[in-house]
């Protein structure tokens, strides 16, 4: 019946400019607006719902006046049963569209905490690697999943609650003056005292609200730092669990005086909009019935008033407790909004796509800067030849691994150029560029899912065939197969069923399934006993066939047949050659060695 409309995201960048300067704490609603955009065809039928509710729960009122002052007195069941029949049959109506309004209200909800979710995840997956190496992960969590989570209630009951409130309040207004307008003046006069206080209410609770997103971001960190596999791995070793204890403690300790906080702010408010309701039907029971005995205002007329008034204050009410609400969700909005508006890795306008590249990387003149400003890789040119193997070697710190890391664009160099064949890598599209990539780093990720699906993860959709030549030339298809339930093995959270050499090992297999052009190695074998050493430069050898490798070393044994050996220290290269010439020179090379 109704259209999903287009992504969310897409919405939000024709929308709003990241770049345009807002006031802090600003949130604009026509971004929160741009959230239930694609859902317009099921929000203008709930609109219309509520309506119809709205009117329909006019109808007890109304035909109770009608029963009091007509029925009873002129004695007429037939138009007391049709009074009772309407009443009920409203009530009915009311129902049922209430039911069909929450249908609809909770797939526009949820879609749009889907759009959410999917927006951000995929917007931080575009982000730079700079960001994540400044970012804790359990920050990143907090945001994707429970600042997401916290507006649920806002977008699926809050709006709609307003709508419904606002709506409620237009109908009565509109009745109670249809039938005094004396009563009518004095109800309204009500209404202001439980609406001036809701600005300065509200302004409290986005502060409030904000401290205590960020004290979540600080206990999400430590709860994923201490309970992943290598964080649980060193509290134990250091027997470190009672300080642990202490210190999500203490967090917890502050989150929970921050909520005990958010959750009095406004209490004495919200206790005496709560005493207007009782207040305000008093008032007219006293004017009501004054009006009765002097003036002629009939028993049906007072009833029904009172009546409608429970409709009038509760739900000025509502809307003063919704608006607390919609003043919290507005701090994680903002929180939400800021991710989104970090700048991306984008493709430069005009980009091309590269299909097959023979393999050649040029560096020209390259220099790369950290966020702080120090030089992390200066003024650097070499080339390498495509099929050749080129290793990177130096002390710790050097910038061996920032070198490889520019070759795919995981970092963007301030000054010079990087070539792949003939092709400036920033005029070239991401995707394409790092599909010629292979990279197999120290430390191998491996999802806590299948051997196989682990492997398709460079190739989706790769027959089972390849996947089983792929792991033969890495030296890991026996293995998998005398496993119980073979290439379908669950590995485990990030591998950890598996030894070191065997998600190495995996990981080989993965990126031969990928067949890059272009090899990185990032010291593949600087964490492994010298028998898995031998198995993983075995695997090695029909990886790098054919294949441009750049290999960063920390055993200078493994990379002593390197075609082109570069010896970097303080982000250049100090020295260059093959491993007999760079002896011979007797340098840093040579210490190097020596060490090792």
């Amino acid at each position: 019946m109704f259209s999903g409309g287009p992504p969310i995201h897409l919405m939000w960048s024709n929308m709003y400019n990241p770049e345009k300067q807002k006031l802090k704490g600003q949130v604009e609603w026509r971004r929160i607006g741009a959230l239930f955009l694609p859902y317009w065809k099921m929000q203008t039928a709930v609109f219309f719902l509520i309506l119809l509710g709205s009117i329909l729960g006019l109808a007890p009122a109304a035909l109770t006046l009608s029963i009091i002052d007509k029925a009873i007195p002129s004695h007429n069941f037939t138009t007391l049963a049709i009074d009772v029949g309407l009443m009920v049959g409203a009530s009915l109506l009311a129902g049922l569209a209430g039911v069909y309004q929450g249908y609809l209200n909770s797939k526009v909800g949820e879609g749009i905490i889907r759009d959410l979710h999917t927006a951000l995840v995929s917007h931080l997956h575009k982000m730079p690697l700079e960001f994540f190496t400044a970012t804790k992960t359990g920050e990143i969590m907090n945001r994707v999943s429970n600042d997401v989570e916290s507006v649920d209630n806002v977008v699926t009951m809050t709006m709609v609650s307003i709508i419904s409130n606002i709506l409620t309040i237009i109908t009565t207004v509109v009745a109670i003056f249809a039938i005094d307008w004396r009563l009518s003046l004095i109800s309204l006069l009500v209404v202001p005292v439980m609406v001036l206080p809701l600005w300065p209410v509200g302004r409290k609770m986005y502060d409030a609200r904000k401290k205590t997103r960020t004290k979540r971001d600080e206990m999400q960190a430590a709860t994923q730092e201490t309970l992943s596999v290598s964080g649980i791995v060193l509290v134990k070793s250091f027997v470190r669990e009672g300080s642990e204890r202490k210190r999500f403690y203490n967090l917890a300790s502050q989150l929970m005086d921050l909520e005990i906080n958010v959750a009095m702010i406004g209490r004495w408010f919200l206790m005496a909009i709560t005493s207007m309701v009782t207040i305000g039907p008093a008032i007219i029971w006293l004017s009501g019935g004054w009006l009765a005995i002097y003036d002629g205002v009939t028993v049906g007329v007072l009833v029904s008033f009172v009546a409608l008034l429970a409709r009038l204050y509760t739900p000025v009410s509502a809307l003063a407790g919704v608006q607390v609400q919609v003043v919290s969700a507005l701090a994680v909005f903002e929180r939400i909004f800021d991710y989104l508006d970090m700048k991306e890795e984008r493709d430069p306008e005009g980009a091309i796509a590269i299909e097959s590249v023979e393999g050649k990387v040029t560096f020209e003149g390259v220099t790369f800067r950290y966020p702080s400003g120090r030089a992390a890789v200066e003024d650097l040119s070499f080339v390498v030849e495509p099929g050749s193997m080129v290793a990177f070697v130096g002390p710790s710190g050097a910038g061996k691994t920032t070198i490889t890391n520019l070759v795919p664009r995981l970092y963007e160099a301030q000054e010079g150029r990087i070539l792949l064949d003939q092709y400036d890598t920033k005029t070239v599209t991401m995707a394409s560029l790092r599909e010629q990539i292979g990279i197999v780093t120290q430390e191998t990720f491996l999802f806590h899912d299948t051997i196989k699906a682990n492997l398709r993860y460079a190739r989706e959709g790769a027959a089972d065939q390849d996947v089983i030549e792929a792991c033969k030339a890495a030296n890991i298809h026996d293995v998998i197969m005398a496993m119980p339930e073979g290439y379908d093995t669950v590995v485990g959270e990030r591998g950890h069923k598996l030894s070191g050499g065997e998600r190495q090992r995996l990981a080989i297999a993965r990126v031969l399934l990928k067949n890059p052009r272009v090899l990185i190695l990032d010291e593949a074998t600087s964490s492994l006993d010298t028998e898995n050493e031998k198995l993983i430069q075995a695997a090695l050898v029909p990886l790098m066939k054919g294949r441009t490798s750049l290999v960063v070393a920390h055993r200078l044994s493994t990379v002593i047949n390197a075609d082109r050996i570069f010896v970097v220290d303080q982000g250049r290269i100090v020295e260059s050659g093959t491993h007999t010439e760079l002896l011979e020179k007797g340098g840093l090379y040579t210490r190097l060695y020596m060490v090792h």
